[in-house]
């Protein structure tokens, strides 16, 4: 793992507002970002439990499957990764790591993908980690990423909201008065909540947090044109790379709500760069500049 940095963002730093982002991109590349975090305690638990095999879903070119494949891998574990969709003629690039670095790949209907307990219950003498590490043990592991900074120093925290693990485990390690704030890139008002509070503890669904839904741009890894002109504008203003699934979507949101005032004067943000740009690689040869 490398040293994660804290990059300063000054053009997301106005009406007295500081905005922050914590490289989480940056400390693997391939085990990247938020994803370590996620899947630690679940892989110590797999080895406790003398389990060989780790289970799991993704989609073609998911984060989280070529993240677990070479995490299983490293901890000595063989991996199957259920993919949704039927099987392609030629495997996307994200698919070839995958199975590179062992993982078997099944490849399941829309509708087979939607049922995660049939899924489970198919294998279930090995060990099963959900979509996007989706649980307790996986909001337990990113309940350590705000101790990598003062995470006092922040009046806001800022992350992108796909399944809510990461939200969950930011909102449990939250300080007093200390509000985080989720960017959902799903189009599914409403859902992404329960997710979430499914996660905390009593004591901690009380907490300070949100998720916005404005900023999905029409769902799921949906990039219309105005979205990929903002991550090469944001590149070169920053040198920041993003993807169009994610962590675009919440840079985006941030620089809105910063320029709307949403934040009080004297707002100390800091963003969460969840890592992975696996999506980008669903695009056109040349479409980023990075």
């Amino acid at each position: 793992m490398q040293k994660i940095a804290l990059q300063a963002l000054p053009t997301l730093s106005l009406h007295d507002v500081r905005t922050e982002i914590l490289r989480l991109d940056q400390i693997h590349p391939i085990v990247s970002g938020n994803k370590w975090f996620k899947l630690k305690y679940y892989l110590r638990d797999a080895q406790d439990q003398g389990c060989k095999i780790i289970v799991t879903c993704g989609g073609a070119y998911s984060n989280h499957l070529v993240a677990t494949a070479y995490a299983a891998s490293a901890a000595g574990l063989k991996s199957i990764g259920y993919v949704r969709g039927g099987e392609p003629a030629h495997f996307s690039p994200t698919l070839l790591d995958a199975q590179s670095f062992g993982m078997e790949l099944r490849f399941v209907s829309r509708e087979q993908y939607r049922d995660k307990n049939a899924l489970a219950e198919a294998d279930s003498a090995q060990y099963w980690i959900g979509e996007g590490g989706y649980g307790l043990k996986g909001a337990a592991g990113a309940a350590e990423i705000p101790g990598l900074v003062s995470k006092e120093s922040y009046s806001h925290i800022l992350c992108a909201v796909g399944t809510g693990t990461m939200m969950a485990g930011l909102i449990k390690a939250a300080g007093a008065g200390q509000q985080i704030v989720g960017i959902s890139v799903l189009k599914n008002h409403g859902v992404l909540e329960q997710e979430v509070k499914a996660l905390l503890d009593p004591d901690e669904s009380g907490r300070s947090f949100e998720i916005l839904h404005d900023y999905h741009f029409g769902g799921y890894a949906k990039h219309p044109p105005a979205l990929l002109q903002f991550m090469k504008e944001l590149w070169k203003a920053e040198s920041l790379p993003t993807d169009i699934v994610y962590t675009s979507k919440l840079l985006f949101a941030a620089q809105d709500l910063v320029n709307k005032k949403h934040f009080p004067a004297g707002s100390r943000l800091l963003l969460i760069h969840s890592g992975g740009l696996q999506g980008n690689r669903s695009l056109p040869a040349q479409a980023l500049p990075f």
